[in-house]
């Protein structure tokens, strides 16, 4: 009974291993087992100098990205909450704007500070704004998010046309890893502990999410627990788009996808969820790459269509399963379950 409740986990596993194997050897370059065992030089500086700082790389961005997605989902109460639908991804891309704008020679970590803060804050905002929501349908949220989202980015392309920016914002516009090399993607490292904490806060987030009341019941400090898991969302969402960019979707579709198979419970999912997130975007890299070889497509641009498709897939489900739960009061006005 244990070895069929872990098998989902160890498939995940077993894939995560086969692609990371692959992803070392896909490539403009070729890298093969025969010239590393014999001590190639050339080969040996590609593995430690590329293949490996972005296998590294798209590990951090497919955990981090699903495991923020996952935690703002549980503490918003929407499975359409996102660092794509809840403005963290814009709000960091106006941070790197406004450190290249007053600190033109900045470095990655005075750019990351920038973000950093700049993505806390809008999300904040974002959720204070819902928060004051009287009636929370589960699609107007995120639809809220994006429209919020719009605004933000409206402001930093205006900033960024104005100063003439616009070249040198574009790299963090639309994710990639083509240009992930050692030295230049260490900052993704803080994913790791980041994810370790939201794993330790696990079943404080899950309590927050029921709702104010429940965690006052509870014991638990509703404000204190929402800021630490907004933050860390922010956090390790800032610290991937300074690295390689804007990436959709993931933090969206892939906690969605798993919680249809594992349910809604944080701590249960928090590892499948990680480990899936891992392999999308490990196989949309992959795809990326092959594709039209010997030429690179945007991991953004594969993502966004793989993700789009999926996202709608996920709309008309949720909104199948919500009419289900409909239910009529006394009174005969319809309610629904976690709208």
């Amino acid at each position: 009974m244990r070895i069929k409740e872990n098998l989902p986990t160890i498939i995940l596993i077993a894939l995560l291993v086969i692609l990371s194997i692959v992803s070392i050897f896909v490539g403009v370059l070729d890298i093969n087992l025969a010239g590393l065992f014999q001590g190639d030089t050339e080969q040996l500086e590609i593995l430690v100098i590329s293949r490996l700082p972005r296998l590294l790389a798209i590990l951090c961005t497919g955990i981090g990205m699903s495991v923020s997605g996952l935690i703002m989902q549980q503490l918003c109460m929407n499975k359409f909450v996102s660092p794509t639908t809840g403005a963290t991804i814009t709000s960091a891309q106006l941070g790197i704007l406004i450190a290249l704008l007053f600190l033109p020679q900045s470095t990655l970590w005075s750019r990351a500070l920038f973000a950093f803060v700049c993505a806390i804050a809008g999300t904040w905002i974002f959720v204070w704004f819902i928060q004051r929501i009287q009636f929370k349908d589960v699609i107007m949220v995120p639809l809220v998010g994006i429209m919020f989202s719009n605004v933000i980015g409206g402001i930093t392309s205006f900033l960024a046309y104005k100063f003439e920016m616009t070249q040198s914002l574009s790299s963090w516009l639309v994710g990639h890893f083509s240009m992930v090399i050692q030295g230049r993607y260490e900052l993704v490292y803080m994913v790791v502990p980041l994810v370790i904490i939201a794993f330790v806060f696990a079943n404080h987030f899950n309590i927050v999410g029921m709702g104010k009341d429940f965690s006052k019941n509870l014991g638990v400090n509703y404000n204190l627990v929402l800021f630490l898991g907004l933050s860390i969302a922010a956090l390790i969402t800032a610290s991937i788009v300074v690295v390689v960019g804007a990436i959709s979707y993931i933090g969206l579709i892939v906690p969605n996808l798993v919680a249809m198979f594992k349910g809604d419970k944080l701590r249960g999912t928090l590892v499948d969820t990680a480990l899936f997130g891992a392999v999308f975007v490990l196989a949309c890299d992959i795809l990326a790459r092959v594709v039209i070889a010997p030429y690179e497509l945007p991991i953004e641009l594969v993502i966004g269509v793989i993700g789009s498709l999926l996202f709608v897939g996920l709309l008309f489900y949720r909104l199948k399963h919500g009419r289900k739960a409909l239910r009529f009061t006394s009174k005969g006005k319809a309610t629904q379950a976690g709208a």
